[in-house]
């Protein structure tokens, strides 16, 4: 996931705030146009990957008082602090790694060949910063550097696989 300036630059002053507190920033979306925006601080602890409520609120406080002295968003926001839940984004190649064999849903900057622009399949393997899919269509090979959005698909399969975690 391609990540805005403003985000990049949120995730710069929170990101050791988070760390210090033992758990692993995950990432940072901005949301909103015009009036208040909404900024989500996404994290989860490194041994389990979730993050539980009081986590949030230890997380929240903390960041609070760091943004309230950087101030880097103009006007008026919303902090929120969460875990990348079950269905999470898929931000990096390892994350494909790690998730081969499940669902996700895939959305590009440059259309394929036959000028898709956004997949939906189950992850086969990542070679050479490719990630192939297996979609009702037919096998996808999408370079990474084209990702602009990925996320698992909540299904029975990816709850069954993540409930001993």
């Amino acid at each position: 996931m391609k990540q805005s300036f403003i985000e990049n630059k949120i995730a710069e002053i929170t990101n050791p705030v988070v760390k210090d507190l033992g758990f692993a920033p995950f990432c940072v979306k901005v949301t909103g146009e015009g009036g208040a925006k909404t900024v989500q601080i996404m994290a989860e602890d490194p041994a389990t990957k979730r993050l539980g409520v009081d986590d949030c609120a230890k997380i929240s406080r903390a960041v609070s008082a760091v943004m309230d002295v950087e101030d880097p968003v103009d006007g008026p926001y919303k902090l929120e602090v969460s875990s990348p839940g079950i269905d999470r984004l898929l931000l990096t190649l390892e994350d494909y790694e790690r998730y081969t064999g499940f669902e996700a849903k895939i959305e590009t900057d440059t259309p394929a060949e036959n000028g898709q622009r956004k997949f939906r399949g189950r992850i086969l393997e990542v070679k050479d910063n490719t990630v192939e899919i297996e979609t009702d269509q037919g096998l996808a090979e999408i370079s990474f550097e084209t990702i602009i959005k990925a996320k698992l698909v909540l299904n029975d399969h990816l709850i069954k696989a993540t409930a001993n975690l």
